[in-house]
């Protein structure tokens, strides 16, 4: 049998005496998707981070379709990756953040195209053909040859999806997607990941859509203060949680 796509053991996180991740247990099978849950400052951000090995596990254990984040197993001993290595592995995986954090003076195609030239050494016209098609099933083939100022933030997110698409990776992660959006341009964004889920890929998103996170999910985990509170089926966790802290923070945000 395969691997989880993302398996997590008591996986910790310190800044200096800041403890963020205080042992988190989280698997995500491949072809689901994952929602995490909570308020500011619970560690969702932060293990979405050490996933990609953008922050470093302190402690515990966390893996990727298998294999150490971080490390290279050798018989039986563990060796950090080298910082290619690390590169390597994080073209595997694509991440979107809150801020779409594209490129000002390329427009959308050249945007989603770059990376595939760039790093993957992919030819100019077969990265630009499929940026075409991936702008398509964002819904904005239309907008190929606009700058992102001339994009509205829900568009520019969408562009932000595509560009993570392009690099073919065999799992997304989304921090907050949809956070610095308004509220009417939230949808088009939810309807691209809906989209994604339905196609099977996998992803862990982090987000305050209960809505989506109860439609789309096949798992809703609520974290607080570092710690998995609550995890389970979002029809259960979010309509009838058991624990009273998770009920707490959903009396607030529902």
């Amino acid at each position: 049998m395969a691997p989880p796509m993302v398996h997590a053991e008591g996986v910790r996180k310190h800044y200096g005496r800041l403890d963020v991740l205080k042992g988190v247990d989280i698997t995500v099978e491949r072809g689901q998707v994952c929602c995490l849950l909570g308020p500011s400052g619970s560690g969702k951000s932060t293990f979405l981070r050490c996933i990609n090995h953008l922050e470093r596990v302190d402690g515990g254990r966390l893996r990727v379709d298998g294999e150490p984040v971080g490390h290279r197993r050798s018989g039986n001993r563990l060796h950090e990756l080298r910082e290619a290595e690390v590169a390597d592995r994080r073209r595997e995986i694509g991440m979107v953040f809150q801020r779409f954090n594209l490129f000002p003076h390329m427009t959308a195609l050249e945007n989603i195209a770059e990376a595939p030239i760039r790093v993957s050494g992919v030819n100019r016209t077969d990265a630009r053909a499929d940026a075409r098609r991936l702008l398509d099933r964002v819904g904005l083939g239309d907008r190929a040859g606009h700058y992102p100022a001339q994009l509205s933030g829900g568009q520019q997110q969408r562009v932000a999806i595509a560009r993570a698409l392009a690099m073919k990776p065999k799992l997304m992660l989304f921090d907050e997607p949809t956070s610095a959006l308004d509220p009417e341009l939230v949808g088009d964004v939810l309807d691209v990941m809906r989209d994604l889920a339905a196609d099977g890929m996998t992803m862990v998103v982090v987000t305050h859509e209960i809505g989506f996170a109860r439609e789309v999910g096949d798992t809703a985990v609520f974290m607080d203060e570092g710690v998995v509170v609550e995890a389970g089926d979002p029809r259960q966790v979010l309509v009838d949680p058991e624990q009273e802290r998770t009920k707490a923070f959903l009396s607030k945000v529902l």
